[in-house]
């Protein structure tokens, strides 16, 4: 048990100096400091201002008696939980179930006895003492609950979603693998298509050269199938089937891109590549439809260092914040004609820069969407927050962004937007591995 006397501070209150200087005298002969009053006025004023560990309360005084400065006592937030011992020459019941009803823990009877005084004394400060430390074990305690929960509920958000991912990763690569394969032997066969169809092309000319009066069956036949125009479009077709191969080429490598799986280590990588390869697979999301134009999609890339990154991660940073600014567009087209959105067309601004010490890559996500509260800016980072209808949003994605950006590369992620202005995430990667 700690010793009650240790920075026990006592403030008595009595309208009778010789009770004062007495009480004084045990007091202090024990170890305790005192403080002394003799009014209810000012006891109030000085209990606030000292805040004793006790106070010891004539019942009798003019003025505030003893029962209303304890009530006033026990209304104020700073004095409530100061234990109030009256002191009375009055000993009936009824004084002392009124005296305990108003929120005294003792009561004293004069002529005081010095040892039941010091008695009751300690043991309302021990009372005191005990209280106020399990209070502050169980704030403790609370907090690192409190903590300990947040923590968990991250490393599961993390968890959850690394298996996501991951998953996705595997199935996105496979995918791209079986595509890769009979689209490698397209676009290797068109090469070859291509060069047969002009050695048949030139030995047709050559024909049509030496035998300019074919006999009439073949005249007949060249007839209906229009020769002519078929020998000046079927270059065209080759050449429109090897952009299309082409372009399945591209996506295949922007699925393989976006989905690479991350070792446990950063490797350097170019964060450029990254964000292209995400607006290939959001490509289906920008592309004209009946109520609106294309999106537009302004690339403002800086000659960038490469970066020591989890690539795979990143792409999901960037994938989930273009995927909101289309979000923000269209939910900004509701109640728009096609003819106003083409005037003001739907953009989307990505922007990479060094910072002025070149320590930092800046890349800056901005739309021209509908924008944001700075009321939903404030939790727009927030577990599981989200502004969108049940059903469409987790309010996880900007959770994990900030998450991957922060502690995976001890950057930060910014919002700056004001309602009809549209919205800016900044995204801010040191350069060199930290």
């Amino acid at each position: 048990m700690p010793n009650v006397l240790e920075d026990s501070l006592i403030l008595v209150v009595d309208d009778t100096t010789t009770n004062l200087e007495i009480v004084f005298e045990i007091l202090t002969n024990v170890g305790f400091e005192v403080a002394t009053e003799m009014d209810g006025k000012r006891a109030l004023q000085q209990a606030e201002s000292i805040l004793p560990d006790l106070i010891l309360l004539d019942v009798i005084m003019p003025g505030i008696d003893g029962f209303e400065t304890c009530k006033k006592l026990k209304q104020n937030s700073a004095t409530c939980d100061i234990p109030v011992i009256f002191m009375t020459a009055n000993s009936d019941t009824d004084s002392k179930v009124t005296g305990l009803s108003i929120g005294a823990v003792d009561y004293i009877t004069k002529p005081f006895h010095e040892e039941e005084l010091l008695a009751r004394i300690k043991t309302h400060l021990q009372l005191r003492n005990l209280t106020k430390t399990l209070e502050k074990r169980v704030t403790e305690r609370t907090t690192a609950l409190s903590r300990a929960l947040k923590d968990l509920q991250e490393s599961q958000l993390q968890l959850v979603q690394t298996e996501k991912m991951s998953a996705l990763g595997q199935l996105v690569a496979g995918v791209a693998h079986e595509i890769n394969n009979p689209v490698g032997f397209i676009h290797g066969n068109l090469r070859h298509a291509s060069v047969y169809f002009q050695d048949m092309i030139n030995l047709i000319d050559l024909y049509q050269q030496h035998y300019p009066n074919p006999v009439p069956e073949i005249q007949e036949e060249i007839a209906a199938i229009d020769l002519n125009y078929m020998l000046s479009d079927l270059p065209n077709l080759i050449s429109s089937m090897k952009e299309g191969v082409q372009r399945i080429r591209n996506i295949s490598t922007s699925l393989r891109t976006f989905s690479r799986a991350d070792s446990d280590r950063k490797v350097s990588c170019n964060i450029h590549d990254g964000i292209d390869s995400t607006i290939m697979i959001l490509k289906y999301r920008l592309k004209a439809s009946k109520d609106r134009p294309d999106i537009q999609v302004i690339r403002d890339y800086d000659n960038l260092p490469e970066l020591e990154c989890f690539l795979g991660q990143l792409n999901q940073v960037f994938m989930n914040l273009l995927a909101n600014a289309i979000d923000a567009l269209e939910e900004s087209n509701v109640g728009r004609t096609y003819i106003e959105i083409e005037a003001n067309p739907n953009q989307v601004l990505i922007q990479t820069t060094l910072n002025e010490n070149k320590n930092h890559i800046l890349i800056r996500i901005k739309d021209n969407g509908i924008g944001m509260s700075a009321d939903v800016q404030q939790k727009i980072f927030d577990h599981l927050f989200t502004t969108k209808p049940v059903g469409k949003g987790t309010g996880l994605g900007l959770s994990i962004a900030r998450q991957i950006i922060a502690e995976k590369h001890g950057g930060t992620l910014e919002v700056n937007s004001a309602i009809g202005q549209g919205s800016e995430f900044i995204i801010k990667l040191p350069i060199k591995k930290s």
